[in-house]
């Protein structure tokens, strides 16, 4: 008897577990207006444009173990975004972030889905739009969202 107890106890309290950790995982989408969204998607936005402007932002959104995967399917670090966004005699024109959406997972976790364009020169000289959809992965560390991880994906702009 005390058996069948200890085990319906068990059984109830994994249960509990399971439920609590489902529910940790569920993702939210939040509106624009919402204060830390709108900081990521201002961030989003400089970072879009750092191609055209050389802002510097990667140096500061950035997680020092930040990883990358370029719409080439390379992977780079944060050191190598920072240089790339630095290069002046890689200016693009017309940097513009299209849209982004964020989805938090939890209190230290979200999404960022968004698009953005650029015009840029080709090697032969030509000007070309490029179009780039892409998945941001931000973490809150110490009080500080920053991004860990990205993947581009460049598609046909209309």
């Amino acid at each position: 008897m005390a058996l069948k107890r200890l085990l319906v106890l068990g059984l109830v309290i994994f249960g509990i577990i399971v439920v609590v950790a489902a529910r940790g995982q569920q993702g939210q989408w939040v509106a624009a207006d919402n204060a830390t969204a709108k900081i990521m998607v201002d961030a989003e936005r400089e970072w879009a444009e750092a191609a055209c402007n050389h802002n510097r932002i990667a140096e500061k959104i950035l997680a020092e173990d930040f990883q990358g995967t370029s719409p080439e399917g390379q992977r780079y670090p944060k050191s190598e975004e920072v240089a790339e966004t630095a290069d002046v005699s890689k200016t693009a024109q017309d940097c513009r972030l299209l849209d982004a959406k964020v989805r938090f997972f939890g209190d230290e976790l979200a999404i960022v889905y968004g698009t953005e364009s650029s015009l840029r020169r080709a090697k032969d000289g030509t000007a070309k739009t490029r179009c780039l959809i892409w998945t941001d992965t931000w973490l809150k560390r110490k009080g500080n969202w920053q991004i860990i991880a990205a993947q581009d994906t460049e598609f046909g702009c209309k």
